[in-house]
């Protein structure tokens, strides 16, 4: 803790560009993860593809990916860009899955009332499917937020700023208080990014009130 005190204002630097690194690519995966597994869910073909395609993406090690991208890209190693559009890959893998899960889990007699009395396919996806399919989705944007702010550690290996940092330095000086203030730090965001976001998801939700989380 002495270490976290003495380093107040470089470690909040580092928490910073950490956040904006991990909900960067969570907006991203989030804006094309939604329509494509909206799709997938009316179109059984195309949701074994993207199953498939999604499976193989999230196997490739982060660090493998973020020395292929930048030759496929055009860009640097050490740019930010890259840790982005990796993690990005990552966001969209696990988030297009669950889209369809969560659509999944809207009980079928709802869909069939709000078809009998007239809901257009759009009126009732926006108004019907998707607030009902919030409480599954959320749970699993919770995962994904918090995966994304553990492998952007990874980045430090490559260069670019995060409080990976902290490991590396702290390995290479062979100073433990510093990867301690690391990994507390990392938790720390970790359980206000999966609480704010349980909270949004339940202010999304009001009639699951009183349910645990």
């Amino acid at each position: 803790m002495r270490y976290l005190n003495d380093n107040f204002h470089e470690i909040a630097g580092y928490a910073g560009t950490h956040m904006r690194l991990a909900l960067e690519p969570l907006l991203l995966g989030l804006l094309i993860a939604i329509p494509v597994g909206a799709l997938a869910h009316r179109a059984r073909w195309l949701r074994r593809g993207i199953t498939t395609a999604a499976s193989i993406a999230y196997t490739i090690p982060s660090l493998a990916l973020f020395v292929i991208l930048p030759p496929l890209l055009n860009i640097g190693v050490i740019d930010e860009l890259n840790v982005v559009i990796a993690l990005t890959i990552y966001s969209v893998a696990l988030l297009v899955t669950a889209v369809p899960t969560a659509l999944d889990s809207v009980p079928a007699d709802t869909l069939d009332a709000a078809d009998a009395i007239g809901y257009t396919p759009l009126r009732r996806v926006l108004t019907v499917d998707f607030p009902l399919a919030l409480p599954v989705f959320v749970a699993n944007l919770r995962v994904v937020a918090v995966t994304n702010i553990s492998m952007v550690t990874v980045g430090a290996l490559i260069g670019v700023g995060g409080l990976g940092k902290l490991f590396t330095q702290g390995y290479q000086r062979d100073y433990p208080d510093e990867i301690i203030a690391g990994i507390i730090v990392v938790l720390v965001l970790a359980l206000v990014v999966d609480r704010l976001l349980y909270v949004l998801g339940r202010l999304a939700t009001p009639w699951l009130k009183g349910r645990a989380a």
